[in-house]
């Protein structure tokens, strides 16, 4: 545990997980709402501006990376690292997060392989893959809000 962790009340460390699960839901629907719009789903469309496909792909890859990311490196390692001190948040975060890494590799999998697709990447196997993906992101949402019902 990092020594600024330790010098921190209970309440102060609990508000610092709230914040980050805030945090992570802010970045949760940025993801959702891109995702809809690779998607091709139009009322997420901001007026007036018109993005091709390709740059809501690479929009939304970004995106999904730096959500990944927020979530590993600002909640999940927090508890790895013993930071958490309630034994049932760090039991529950032990149950789901081999189901949450899952969702990690399948993500990072599509970034992977579309970050810098351009517009001869859009077929059949990408819709699956899109699929799969919004799929895996459903799970990890299910997963991640058993977790932040946990720490409220």
């Amino acid at each position: 545990m990092d020594v600024s962790e330790h010098n921190l009340t209970r309440d102060e460390r609990r508000t610092r997980s709230r914040s980050i699960a805030e945090q992570l839901k802010a970045e949760r629907a940025e993801v959702l709402i891109n995702f809809c719009r690779v998607a091709g789903i139009e009322a997420y469309e901001t007026p007036g501006q018109q993005a091709s496909q390709e740059e809501c792909l690479r929009d939304f890859c970004q995106i999904m990376v730096d959500y990944l990311a927020a979530g590993h490196f600002g909640l999940y390692q927090r508890i790895i690292d013993g930071q958490e001190r309630r034994q049932h948040i760090c039991t529950l975060a032990e149950e789901l997060y081999p189901q949450i890494a899952k969702t990690t590799q399948l993500a990072l999998d599509f970034n992977d392989k579309y970050e810098h697709e351009g517009e001869e990447s859009f077929n059949e196997e990408f819709s699956e893959d899109l699929s799969t993906l919004g799929q895996a992101l459903a799970t990890r949402i299910e997963l991640e809000d058993r977790l932040f019902k946990a720490m409220n």
